[in-house]
């Protein structure tokens, strides 16, 4: 398969869950693998563009490896919630840093987050995700005739291109009998 339908295909497969905020694997969840640009000719930063890897390239997942879960403490006084889902999209910075968050409240699954009364579970959810740090993720640049069957391992590259990238989240907060459950998607 090419790189270019296996990334496509990344970007829909939708979010899987993930136990535990230690050591996930991007890979099995939603990535927009798409190439953020410093700064768009009127001067945006941010500015999106697609990205097609080369012959000679891979693309090494960037890798959570710290960072608290969401908290929402006293801040929210519900005795009860039913499970409710906040969406967000998690730019990473190439120095594997969380740049900024934005809630993702495009598709029914993620729509609670754009309610009033949910503010505070985006906020935590926020809160948490600006503390995570990853391994970041990477341009794979190999030498011609010297690309491994894997090419998202870059120990053989000839370069190393570390990228900004952003990902898609999933939390799920509930509460029962005023106990405070989050679960990370």
């Amino acid at each position: 398969m090419r790189w270019g339908g296996l990334l496509a295909a990344l970007l829909f497969t939708g979010c899987a869950s993930q136990p535990s905020i230690t050591t996930v694997d991007t890979r099995s969840e939603n990535v927009d693998h798409r190439r953020l640009v410093a700064a768009a000719p009127g001067g945006e930063s941010g500015a999106v563009t697609a990205y097609e890897l080369g012959a000679t390239e891979g693309y090494r997942m960037p890798q959570l490896y710290g960072g608290p879960q969401p908290v929402l403490g006293e801040r929210d006084p519900r005795r009860e919630l039913a499970p409710t889902q906040v969406c967000l999209q998690v730019v990473v910075n190439a120095e594997g840093r969380v740049e900024r968050s934005v809630l993702l409240n495009d598709r029914p699954e993620c729509q609670a987050g754009a309610a009033a009364e949910n503010t505070v579970l985006v906020q935590a959810a926020q809160e948490a995700v600006a503390q995570w740090r990853f391994t970041p993720a990477a341009v794979c640049h190999f030498a011609a005739g010297q690309v491994p069957e894997d090419r998202g391992d870059c120990r053989d590259a000839a370069r190393v291109e570390p990228v900004a990238v952003s990902l898609l989240y999933a939390f799920t907060f509930e509460i029962v009998k005023g106990q405070q459950i989050v679960r990370q998607h």
